[in-house]
């Protein structure tokens, strides 16, 4: 009797999570750029160097941030990155070169990042950050689970991007960062509201806000020009 009524607690806590639904909202880019966007139209055409980094990092369980690996990475960045190069009028050429943790142990891509650094007219860094709360979406998940996700529980990401200009000699330029945020909230019913507000689309919102407004203040700014 007691193993009967052991099963059928399990299936009604399976049942329960099988139920969970969640709703993402993103919250507005602080850093915005406001001003009129100008074109850069009639400049010499420059050729560029794009670096990045993407990281991540939960905060009070990792000790620093980690480089996300190729799988990791978010899905589709490649066309983010070519559709916010539509910002730039006078990028004549550029290469790519993505950061990994074990470029450390890998002399030839290391050799061919400096090579590359050294034959562009600008490098532009990009570096991608997203963060969470260790302490926040433990005791999260502890709640869901006692409630059997009755309970709207909401988890938070942050995200942040930084950007760095340097010109062919190694001198830094401008700086530009931006910052946003992810509340994904759990609950049973909000499987309702998912299809209006899917995690993945949300995350994808903020890279692309992220590339379109800094290329843009760049573009504006005049700063990809030759001296």
């Amino acid at each position: 009797m007691k193993v009967k009524n052991l099963i059928f607690k399990m299936f009604i806590l399976y049942f329960a999570f099988s139920l969970v639904g969640c709703a993402t909202f993103k919250s507005e880019i602080k850093g915005r750029f406001d001003s009129t966007v100008g074109k850069n139209y009639g400049a010499d055409g420059v050729s560029v160097f794009f670096v990045f980094s993407h990281l991540n990092q939960t905060k009070g369980y990792d000790a620093i941030p980690k480089l996300d690996d190729q799988r990791q990475r978010i899905w589709g960045f490649d066309d983010f990155f070519q559709d916010a190069l539509n910002e730039f009028s006078n990028i004549k050429n550029y290469s790519t070169f993505t950061d990994y943790a074990s470029d450390v142990n890998d002399p030839e891509r290391r050799a061919m990042k400096d090579s590359l650094m050294l034959t562009h007219d600008f490098v532009m860094k990009i570096k991608f950050m997203r963060e969470k709360s260790f302490t926040t979406h433990f005791l999260g998940k502890i709640a869901s689970t006692l409630s059997l996700t009755l309970l709207p529980i909401p988890y938070t990401y942050s995200y942040s991007i930084d950007v760095n200009i340097l010109n062919s000699k190694g001198h830094l330029i401008k700086n530009y960062s931006r910052k946003a945020s992810l509340t994904k909230w759990v609950q049973t019913f909000l499987i309702f509201v998912y299809p209006f507000h899917p995690e993945k689309r949300k995350k994808e919102e903020i890279y692309v806000e992220f590339l379109h407004d800094i290329f843009k203040q760049i573009e504006t700014e005049k700063v990809l020009k030759k001296l």
